[in-house]
């Protein structure tokens, strides 16, 4: 960035190594720029448009040990007992639905019913879920069927598939007021069925009620504020930062003045002694003439 070859890295060494102030004044420069962009970095991380806001999730539950009340119905011809169950659904801002089965007989089979839809995916509510995202690949079905293993089936739905509407997020605006409001758009919703219907089919003639648990999730928005940093230590990194980005461009300059500082003391040195030589040599002369003379 500074030099182009042999010749400018020596203008530089002489420059620096006959006007010392040059490093006194790029020292200064260098300073005074670190301190002004480091404020400016500093200033633009603090003076932001962002708003964070949180949601609380609110969770309601039934499920058969709590009275959840099974219609029964066994089929005869095809030696199948079907249980089913209507549930009553808040609208208002709902996330997830989550339906488990358990206690089911061999080759059982789970279906859910919303009449508006529901997300649905198998990966949905895996956590260690690779290449997947709910609002690519979940599909919207309105009636949904799993078969049991091991005796359990578990059904997990969503109404919404945009992630702030179900967490926290963040929203850009110009206002308060406008970032309230944005955040209201996202989390506010109304799922457009109030009743899920859940229906369980087991072979054979059972009488045995299956344990059944439906989890329902809805989101409310909580608090919706600026963007805030710790000050103190944003400073601190944004100063880094810049200073480090001058160092790797100052020293070799730097590198290059010492150098040729240590150099030019030495050939002075070199130089001192040389010429204590010979003065040495001149007065030695001097005095053999003079002894000449005065033997002649």
């Amino acid at each position: 960035m500074f030099f182009n070859g042999g010749m400018d890295r020596e203008h530089m060494r002489k420059a620096l190594a006959q006007n010392p102030n040059m490093l006194r004044t790029l020292l200064g420069l260098s300073f005074t720029l670190i301190f002004m962009l480091s404020y400016a970095v500093y200033a633009n991380t603090i003076d932001t448009a962002y708003y964070t806001y949180t949601t609380d999730a609110s969770v309601s539950e039934q499920s058969s040990d709590s009275g959840l009340a099974f219609d029964r119905v066994y089929d005869e011809a095809a030696s199948t007992t079907t249980w089913s169950a209507n549930v009553t659904i808040d609208r208002n801002n709902l996330t997830w639905v989550n339906v488990s089965a358990e206690d089911l007989a061999p080759g059982a089979t789970l279906t859910v019913f919303d009449a508006a839809g529901l997300w649905t995916h198998s990966l949905l509510g895996i956590e260690d879920a690779r290449d997947f995202s709910c609002a690519d690949d979940c599909r919207l079905n309105e009636t949904t069927t799993l078969e049991e293993t091991d005796g359990v089936a578990v059904y997990k739905g969503l109404a919404v598939t945009e992630p702030g509407a179900r967490s926290n997020g963040t929203v850009v605006a110009e206002s308060q007021g406008e970032a309230d409001d944005m955040a209201a758009a996202i989390v506010s919703n109304r799922h457009g069925s109030a009743v899920l219907r859940v229906t369980i089919v087991e072979p054979g003639n059972r009488s045995t009620t299956p344990a059944l648990s439906i989890e329902m999730v809805n989101e409310a928005l909580s608090n919706v504020q600026p963007f805030d940093v710790d000050v103190a230590s944003e400073f601190v990194w944004a100063l880094t930062a810049v200073f480090a980005c001058f160092s790797i461009v100052l020293l070799p300059a730097f590198a290059i003045y010492a150098v040729s500082r240590r150099k030019e003391r030495a050939n002075e040195a070199k130089l001192a002694q040389a010429e204590a030589l010979d003065d040495t040599s001149t007065t030695s002369t001097a005095s053999e003439e003079v002894e000449e003379n005065e033997a002649s």
